[in-house]
């Protein structure tokens, strides 16, 4: 799989918000990482990277990362390996031999659901649960209508949508200025699609998903209450991923999910939501951190445990 976070569109993006974004590759390697502020001061942060083939290929990467970040005046370096030479299970024991040391949190989901397109579509139909399969074919009968679109205007669709499911279930979504600047940058670039649930005309759901060359990421999502009794999120995904099929991507990564142990997880909710569309569970070693500058960074270390003990 590759990862939307790791490729050249996003790099572009991030650029456009003014960030400065390193890029390097080299044999079986390659990275994209961005300048962040952090209380330690200056970090390098490679989401969802290094891509590397072998455990030579991601050591070549690190060397390369943190000769970046020392240039650059970075405290360390922030990684997330998801295809480094090595898995999830031996992540630890590797990570921990070359000096690297877990982040506070995840930045990125730690584990992932993810529906593989291979085959005939009506194999992944067949996967899902009956509910799933039925909607998505007889929906039709009930006057709703699905459209993709690549018009960065049509953001506001999803905009409205996120503020009302925010307002009834209390959360904070990202900003409206950040989700437009994502919709000019990647939807004209054509690897970032608004998939829009319409009845009668009128938009009821919307999802926003990214592109890279194998994968498409079900990013942003959500529904207007007033017709939640249609459950439209349910064949706007399936949509999608049909769309997706069409287009010859290999699999859709449905995102972040919640631990099978922890019934009481704050993403219970839509982990039962992804996981009824069939799929598999990718496990991630999670965020790492490189110190650069060892005296700075311990001293954030110490002062981050200390504030976290005051609270």
């Amino acid at each position: 799989m590759e990862y939307f976070l790791q490729t050249p569109e996003w790099a572009s993006f991030q650029r456009s918000l003014g960030r400065t974004v390193h890029e390097q590759s080299g044999p079986g390697w390659r990275f994209l990482a961005v300048e962040e502020k952090n209380p330690a001061g200056k970090v390098l942060y490679a989401p969802y990277g290094p891509v590397a083939e072998s455990l030579e290929a991601f050591d070549a990467a690190l060397a390369a990362l943190a000769a970046i970040a020392r240039r650059a005046g970075a405290v360390f370096v922030r990684i997330e390996p998801v295809t480094a030479g090595f898995g999830a299970d031996d992540g630890d024991a590797v990570l921990r031999a070359r000096g690297l040391q877990p982040a506070p949190s995840n930045q990125q989901p730690e584990l992932s659901w993810v529906v593989d397109l291979a085959g005939d579509f009506k194999d992944v139909l067949a996967a899902m649960k009956p509910t799933n399969r039925n909607l998505y074919r007889n929906i039709h009968k009930k006057g709703v209508t699905f459209r993709s679109s690549q018009d960065p205007e049509d953001i506001s669709i999803l905009l409205n949508f996120l503020h009302m499911t925010a307002a009834r279930n209390g959360f904070k979504p990202q900003s409206d200025e950040y989700l437009a600047s994502v919709a000019r940058s990647l939807m004209p670039a054509g690897v970032g699609t608004l998939f829009v649930a319409e009845l009668e005309g009128e938009a009821i759901a919307a999802a926003l998903a990214y592109d890279s060359a194998d994968t498409r990421t079900y990013a942003h999502a959500a529904l207007d209450d007033t017709h939640r009794k249609l459950s439209a999120g349910i064949p706007l995904l399936v949509t999608l991923m049909a769309d997706a099929k069409e287009k010859g991507l290999q699999h859709v990564d449905l995102w972040g999910v919640a631990p099978e142990d922890e019934p009481d997880h704050k993403w219970a909710g839509f982990t039962a939501f992804k996981k009824s569309f069939g799929g598999r569970e990718i496990s991630y070693p999670g965020t790492w951190d490189l110190p650069v500058n060892k005296l700075r960074y311990g001293a954030y270390q110490l002062a981050r445990k200390l504030r976290d003990k005051l609270r």
